[in-house]
C-alpha cells in the first residue's frame, strides 16, 4: 500500500477555499433536483469544495434492496460544507463551512438548510460564524436544542442555540482548548476534532488530537453553555491524536478513533459524574503492516455487536467484534475500501449496508454487511462524487 504525506489542513483549505467569492446567497430553494423519483433512502454528502466548484452538499438514493446508489440533486451549500447534522425532528440540516477566514475574520461558519419532507430538497435558513478557524465537525444534542461545533484550527469548541423554525443563533459560548501533544507538525497546539452530547443528553465530550484529550462538558441547556468537569477528560496515550469517538448502544463505554497512532482506545464514561476512564487500546492495521495511516471515522453497529474504524493510508475499513457483556474488542476483518483516503462512511437505515467515502478518489462505496457477524462484503454499487468527505442518512420524521 502507498504510504502518503497527511497535508495540513491549512494547505488543503487554502487551495479549496477559491470558489468562496462566486457564492450566491438566497431564499430561493438550492436543491436543484435532477430526478423526479423519491423511492429510496436519501443519503446527504458533504463534500471540500475545490476551484469554481460551489454544489457542495450532494443528494443521493439509495435502493435498500441492492445498494445501487443515483444522484438526485445538489446544493450550493457555500465553500467546503465537510461535515453535516441532521436535526432529530428531520426537519433542519446543519453544515460547517471548513474556511479559516469567513467575513474578513479569522473563523469559519455553521450553516442551516430546511428539508422539505416530502422530498428531502434543502433550502438555505441562515449562518452563523463558527467562532474559530476551521469547523471542522458539528453535531446537534439530543434534544434538538443547541449545536455543538469544533474548530481545527482554533482549537475551540462552540456552542449555537437552535431557534424554533431550526434556523441558528449566534454562539453564546465558545471554550478555547489547551495544551499540545509530541507531534511537532500535528500537535504543536490544541485541534479539537469533535463534540457529541452522551446519551443521557448531561454532558458533551470533546475530542482533541492536538492536546491528546478527550474533554468532559456538562451540558446546560436552558443556560446555553458549557461547563468543564474537572477531572472527568480521559488522557489519552501521548501522540495517539484523539480525533472522532463513538457510544456504545447499551453499556458505559466509549470508543475513540486515534488519527496518529493508528488505533482504537475503550474508555469507560461514568455517566453521573462525568468522568471518563481508559480501558484498552487495540490496533486498526492488520498485524505486520508498517506504513502511513491515519484512522478518521469510526461507528458502532446498532446492535453493539460490532465497531468499524476507517483508516487512510491502509484505505481500509476495520471491523472489530464487541463482547456483549465487557465490551471488549476484537479485530475480526480489515477490507479495502476499494478506493483513496476513506474519511467518512456510515450503516444505512437498515444495517444491511456500509457506505464508505473515499475522499481523494472521488467515489462513495457500497459494502454489503452481515448483521450478525459484522464482517464487510465487497459489492459493485458505487458513485462517482468530488472529494466526499462526509455521509448522512436522512429519516423521515413524521
Amino acid at each position: 500500500m502507498p504510504s502518503p504525506r497527511e497535508p495540513t489542513r491549512r494547505d488543503f483549505l487554502a487551495a479549496s477555499a477559491v470558489g468562496l467569492v462566486a457564492l450566491a446567497r438566497g431564499s430561493e430553494s438550492l436543491a436543484q433536483s435532477e430526478e423526479s423519483q423519491r423511492d429510496g433512502d436519501l443519503l446527504y454528502v458533504g463534500t471540500y469544495t475545490e476551484g469554481a466548484r460551489h454544489h457542495g452538499i450532494y443528494l443521493i438514493r439509495m435502493d435498500r434492496r441492492s445498494g445501487k446508489l443515483r444522484r438526485v440533486g445538489s446544493v450550493n451549500a457555500g465553500a467546503n460544507p465537510s461535515f453535516l447534522a441532521i436535526h432529530p425532528n428531520g426537519r433542519t440540516l446543519y453544515a460547517v463551512n471548513e474556511l479559516e477566514k469567513h467575513n474578513g475574520r479569522a473563523t469559519g461558519a455553521v450553516s442551516a438548510f430546511a428539508i422539505a419532507r416530502d422530498t428531502g430538497a434543502l433550502t438555505r435558513r441562515d449562518e452563523q460564524p463558527s467562532e474559530g478557524g476551521a469547523p471542522c465537525f458539528v453535531s446537534v444534542d439530543r434534544s434538538g436544542r443547541v449545536v455543538l461545533v469544533a474548530n481545527y484550527v482554533g482549537g475551540s469548541i462552540a456552542l449555537l442555540p437552535i431557534q424554533a423554525d431550526g434556523a441558528l443563533a449566534p454562539a453564546t459560548q465558545v471554550v478555547q482548548h489547551t495544551g499540545r501533544g509530541p507531534n511537532a507538525e500535528r500537535q504543536e497546539a490544541p485541534h479539537a476534532h469533535c463534540i457529541v452530547a452522551d446519551p443521557s443528553n448531561r454532558f458533551a465530550l470533546a475530542a482533541d488530537l492536538g492536546a491528546d484529550r478527550v474533554f468532559v462538558y456538562r451540558l446546560d441547556l436552558d443556560g446555553k453553555s458549557l461547563r468543564h468537569v474537572e477531572g472527568g477528560d480521559a488522557v489519552m496515550r501521548s501522540g495517539a491524536g484523539p480525533r472522532h469517538i463513538a457510544f456504545h448502544p447499551t453499556l458505559p463505554l466509549v470508543f475513540v478513533a486515534n488519527e496518529l497512532d493508528s488505533t482504537v482506545a475503550t474508555l469507560r464514561f461514568d455517566a453521573e459524574r462525568g468522568a471518563l476512564s481508559p480501558r484498552d487500546t487495540r490496533s486498526t492495521l492488520p498485524a505486520g503492516w508498517t506504513g502511513t495511516n491515519y484512522p478518521a471515522d469510526i461507528h458502532v453497529a446498532p446492535s453493539g455487536r460490532a465497531l468499524y474504524v476507517s483508516n487512510r493510508g491502509h484505505n481500509s475499513i476495520a471491523v472489530f467484534s464487541v463482547a456483549e457483556s465487557t465490551g471488549a474488542l476484537a479485530l475480526e476483518q480489515v477490507i479495502s475500501t476499494d478506493g483513496d483516503w476513506p474519511r467518512n462512511f456510515t450503516l444505512d437505515p437498515t444495517g444491511q449496508w456500509l457506505l464508505v467515502a473515499n475522499q481523494r478518489s472521488n467515489s462513495i462505496v457500497v459494502f454489503a454487511r452481515d448483521q450478525e457477524s459484522g464482517r464487510l462484503t465487497p459489492t459493485r454499487q458505487r458513485i462517482a462524487l468530488p472529494s466526499p468527505a462526509c455521509l448522512r442518512f436522512w429519516r423521515t420524521r413524521v
